[in-house]
């Protein structure tokens, strides 16, 4: 992927300005990417790198996080993230493409699917699913991480070790970008998150399971070839609930990445990239142009 085809630009949501960044050719089919809920739009950069060749890859820094505005009243929920991305689709003129989410993403990219179906060629979803949010060891770590997290680190090696000690199975490039993409250091060398920690630590923790999102409902009546990608030790998404939603749904096809944890394209950079990149190019030319 050359340093030239990535391109930066800026959406107005609810009066909060959001950052997007983009790699590949402006014409190429397009393919949207949402984030998790502490991770960023260059989270998605070693995917892109996979794809470039035949697809436009978009990413979206979700409000709060990375270069995009905080929300002064902490509306962190999902709702609000779907207005965001229809903001986006509207700007950049999207008349269809394939949208890709992980965790709090995948949620967000259910949610738009649900009222959305005649824009998507096509649904990836890594590691989310029915209650993963509310009902799992997953979700229960990750509550314990997020109160257990704090607002600032004495040098960059604290920081890293603190990442580092979260995300054990992470490759050492993943943990960089993760440093370089949701720390920055203040003039005084503390160093201090770039999202809204504290707001969006305060959504997830408040959440109640209405804000959470029951995701039945959008399992069972998607129409648009889906992709739901597993990690194969995650903790989060169950494999039987995986399996329980490929069967509810024959649109939605349910795969295993061996080695990997919640954070599966983190962990297993290279399977994620394959079965991503197969599944894609399997899509019918119909997909892209009016709906299978």
């Amino acid at each position: 992927m050359e340093a030239n085809s990535v391109r930066g630009g800026w959406i107005r949501s609810d009066g909060l300005r959001l950052r997007y960044v983009s790699w590949g050719d402006a014409d190429a089919p397009p393919v949207v990417m949402l984030h998790g809920l502490r991770s960023y739009a260059h989270t998605w950069e070693p995917v892109a790198a996979a794809l470039v060749d035949r697809y436009r890859v978009i990413a979206l820094d979700q409000r709060g996080r990375g270069l995009s505005d905080w929300d002064p009243n902490g509306n962190y929920f999902t709702q609000s993230y779907v207005r965001d991305l229809e903001v986006l689709v509207r700007a950049l003129e999207l008349k269809r493409f394939v949208l890709v989410g992980h965790s709090m993403g995948g949620t967000n990219a259910f949610v738009y699917a649900g009222t959305a179906q005649e824009q998507l060629a096509g649904l990836v979803i890594e590691d989310m699913g029915p209650g993963a949010s509310f009902q799992s060891g997953g979700s229960d770590r990750i509550k314990r991480e997020l109160a257990a997290t704090p607002n600032a680190f004495a040098s960059w090696g604290e920081a890293r070790a603190f990442w580092r000690q979260q995300r054990p199975n992470i490759s050492e490039a993943a943990l960089d970008s993760r440093l370089t993409h949701s720390l920055r250091e203040e003039a005084g060398g503390q160093i201090v998150w770039r999202h809204d920690a504290a707001g969006i630590a305060n959504a997830r923790l408040v959440a109640t399971p209405e804000q959470l999102v029951d995701l039945w409902p959008y399992v069972t009546t998607l129409e648009v070839p889906t992709l739901l990608l597993r990690g194969g030790n995650s903790d989060f998404l169950s494999e039987e609930v995986a399996g329980e939603m490929a069967l509810v749904n024959p649109n939605i096809c349910a795969m295993n990445i061996p080695g990997a944890s919640h954070y599966v394209h983190d962990d297993q950079l290279d399977a994620f990239n394959g079965a991503l990149r197969t599944w894609l190019d399997r899509l019918d030319d119909a997909a892209w142009r009016n709906g299978v």
